[in-house]
């Protein structure tokens, strides 16, 4: 994932910070392109959009913002503002091709179940987007009321406008978490340093991890064994593999290869993921806790399954760290969205735990 546009997306979510009606939209002196005028309804929106990176002109000097957006458009806008996470396999559509600027996007949606297509193996690229399909396909990305309150926009089959795409994008970034620029330097040096720690043998963690740290603005530090985990070393069915003897003894502690944290000593609070395995945290996740010293700290243990529950798997660490404060934990799927871990993000109080 792209962390740097993320921030970026972080940084003027601050800025945003309600949904405005039609008549309340701010102007802006210059919206970059010469038929979006300063004082349109969806300026602000346009503005938005550019400058994240979400959707550009039809040409460098016009936005054409009473034109249609295509279906694969709209997948890579959403694909964009979750920072273009790498994707692997087949969408399944008979109508796409491989190699295309939608390729990944239109994988990523239908691997989110944001997309389903026509029916028969049609996805319709090309397509114009409906109102009815955009309001179909943000109800699955988030469950916020982002339609709500733009200029003619009523949900049917009628095509959806770029304007009104770009409204919703600006809508939508009203939930993203963040700190304004003149408040980030108002607080410089008091606000919470964060490091989120994860291990990831199949990337569903990182996935995560990567969420958690773009919605916080915290620092990434992956937990990388001395020596790689293999398709085979991963079969729980086996019990003579790597993992089964491990997870059936308490005191394995598998050597870490990555370079250590430096200055963990400056972290206020730490995120630690891990995927579940036969119900508990992987035993390299006790090697990272017998490393260093989290007294005083801030725990918050997130971990990533297709079924099981974080269960024990945090309070099964609480020995290894008990002068922390632990914060209760949660399962995730390897596929969760930004906007739902942002959301679980935003529902803890980070500040208050750490005093």
């Amino acid at each position: 994932m792209n962390r740097t546009r993320l921030n970026i997306i972080l940084f003027f979510c601050t800025i945003l910070t309600f949904i405005l009606p039609a008549t309340a939209w701010a102007a802006v002196e210059d919206t970059g392109f010469s038929d979006v005028k300063a004082d349109a309804w969806y300026a602000d929106a346009v503005v938005y959009c550019r400058e994240n990176g979400l959707m550009n002109g039809n040409s460098a000097t016009e936005f054409d913002p009473e034109d249609s957006l295509t279906r694969a458009m709209l997948v890579t806008v959403l694909y964009r503002l979750e920072g273009e996470p790498v994707v692997d396999g087949d969408d399944g559509f008979s109508d796409t091709t491989d190699g295309q600027w939608y390729s990944d996007a239109v994988l990523w949606a239908m691997q989110q179940s944001i997309v389903n297509g026509y029916g028969e193996g049609l996805f319709g690229p090309n397509d114009a987007i409906t109102q009815e399909q955009l309001n179909l396909i943000m109800s699955r990305y988030t469950e916020e009321a982002v339609t709500q309150d733009i200029p003619t926009f009523t949900g049917d089959a009628n095509p959806a406008t770029r304007a009104q795409v770009a409204a919703v994008m600006l809508n939508l970034s009203t939930f993203f978490p963040g700190t304004s620029a003149d408040e980030e330097n108002d607080n410089q040096g008091s606000e919470p340093k964060i490091l989120v720690a994860y291990f990831s043998a199949t990337n569903n963690t990182e996935n995560v991890a990567r969420h958690i740290a773009a919605t916080l603005n915290a620092d990434l530090y992956e937990i990388t064994p001395e020596t790689p985990y293999t398709s085979a070393d991963l079969n729980y069915n086996n019990a003579n593999s790597r993992t089964s003897i491990e997870m059936n003894d308490p005191d394995s502690r598998p050597a870490i290869g990555s370079d250590s944290v430096a200055n963990m000593a400056d972290y206020d609070t730490v995120f630690i993921g891990y995927p579940i395995w036969w119900g508990q945290a992987p035993r390299i996740i006790s090697t990272f806790m017998e490393t260093y010293d989290f007294n005083g700290k801030t725990i918050v243990p997130f971990c990533t399954s297709g079924s099981s529950s974080i269960g024990s798997s945090a309070t099964g660490l609480h020995s290894l760290a008990d002068g922390a404060v632990w914060l209760d934990g949660r399962r995730f799927s390897g596929s969760t969205s930004q906007i739902e871990v942002a959301a679980w993000v935003n529902g803890l109080n980070l500040t208050a735990a750490g005093k």
